[in-house]
């Protein structure tokens, strides 16, 4: 089975990363020489998991310890986020016999590099009671652990102070309004920018790249169609007329973002100046709910708690849906410790499980049998959104790998940094785009 992955390695792009994070580091967990003497606690059984979602590293943690007490498995958890590569960490942690034995997965590309090395899990108990389960032709090999939106995400509070309705913005022309509004009230409203835009290149590639680029692809169209992405796959196609639409949104953020980190702000200072009641809208997706509550909660306490919402990104007139879809998956690696790992997973769908993830990591259940609602500030949004059948799906997460990290990221920020006008934005992304499909 190495030379399998041998051979993925040898021609490795970077990969694009589902998974998003504050820190562009890796939180360890168990080292090569604990994961193989049975690591650090002295357990009779380790298993590790290899976690994309760094921001909620201390919860997992945290289950980790409940189970060890339960079933006297010991759990290891890694976690990865920013920028770093995770897939070619999993590849690089498979050539050295070092795999662990749960891991994140992001979507088609990055199953497609563990063809015939994932557990199917059909099987499991969980698989029926859940609806977003990843599947392929190897069978159920993704448990899902959360549900996650992307939109326009906004402060309630100071819309309502500036007399701005949030359920006006349906368009370009209405969006630009509101933004010229709040612009005019930067003073008196305690804000440093309207929005918080960040174009850095190098760790929020994923932000613009994939979770912006994303409402191109998928903004106001029903969850099953694959028009844009199958334009995108079919040798790098982009509709001129929509990605110039969305274009006039992007400049539109350019200017009304907070100029001093636009091109070089990083997702602690975004999420942490929102937080702070600094920005009035922020191009981020739900996670930020539990950064906010969790380590910004001070300053977030300090700006009055204020309530949250989101609306699309409406870069045409009628855009009426946010994106949501479970952000990544947990995959089983087969040759490892596969009956602790399902055993585990399938606790995670227990009531002290989901309590924890629900009301401590803010997640947004998956499972039907979860009777726990998230005090996350972007919970009720996202059960509104869903309730009303106003989603779209996150077919980014087909996009080939390495687009963002490699191509679009860097295109954004040089429209950020003022490098280029808008109609070179949308000639330069076309030509970066039909080279990275043509490589």
């Amino acid at each position: 089975m190495k030379k399998q992955l041998a051979a993925l390695m040898a021609c490795l792009m970077v990969s694009s990363l589902a998974a998003c994070g504050s820190s562009g580091e890796a939180v360890p967990g168990t080292s090569a020489s604990e994961s193989k003497s049975g690591g650090a606690s002295g357990s009779a059984k380790t298993i590790r998991l290899v976690n994309g979602k760094i921001e909620v590293d201390s919860q997992l943690k945290k289950l980790a310890e409940m189970y060890e007490k339960e079933s006297g498995v010991h759990v290891e958890v890694e976690s990865m986020g920013g920028g770093i590569d995770i897939q070619g960490e999993l590849k690089a942690y498979y050539q050295s016999d070092n795999m662990p034995d749960i891991f994140v997965c992001g979507g088609a590309t990055d199953f497609a590099n563990w063809t015939g090395l994932l557990q199917d899990m059909s099987d499991q108990p969980w698989a029926g009671d859940t609806d977003a389960a990843y599947k392929d032709e190897q069978g159920t090999i993704g448990f899902p652990y959360t549900t996650e939106a992307v939109g326009l995400a906004y402060n309630a509070d100071i819309l309502e102070k500036a007399g701005v309705d949030p359920k006006s913005i349906t368009g370009p022309e209405s969006m630009k309004k509101a933004f010229e509004t709040l612009d005019a009230k930067k003073d008196e409203l305690g804000l440093t920018a309207v929005i918080g835009y960040y174009a850095e290149p190098v760790n929020l590639y994923w932000s613009t790249g994939n979770h912006l680029f994303a409402n191109y692809l998928d903004a106001g169209l029903s969850r099953d169609d694959s028009t844009y992405i199958d334009m995108l796959n079919d040798d790098g196609k982009i509709d001129e007329k929509r990605f110039s639409d969305f274009a006039d949104m992007v400049d539109l953020f350019n200017q009304y973002s907070d100029k001093a980190l636009l091109v070089s702000g990083t997702y602690d200072q975004q999420i942490l100046n929102f937080a702070s009641g600094k920005y009035a809208f922020v191009t981020q997706g739900s996670w930020i709910g539990a950064t906010m509550t969790g380590d910004d909660k001070d300053a977030y306490a300090q700006a009055g708690n204020f309530k949250c919402g989101m609306i699309p990104y409406a870069f045409e007139e009628g855009i009426d849906t946010i994106l949501t879809n479970s952000p990544s998956w947990w995959a089983v690696f087969k040759d490892g410790n596969v009956t602790e790992a399902e055993a585990f997973l399938q606790w995670l769908t227990t009531d002290p499980a989901q309590e924890v993830l629900v009301n401590e990591g803010g997640f947004i259940s998956p499972f039907k049998s979860c009777s726990f609602v998230a005090s996350d500030p972007f919970a009720q949004t996202i059960s509104d959104y869903t309730a009303a059948g106003k989603t779209s799906a996150w077919h980014w997460l087909n996009m080939k790998e390495g687009y963002a990290q490699n191509y679009t990221g860097q295109v954004f920020a040089d429209f950020a940094a003022g490098s280029m006008d808008k109609n070179s934005f949308v000639s330069t992304f076309k030509q970066v785009t039909e080279s990275a499909y043509a490589g």
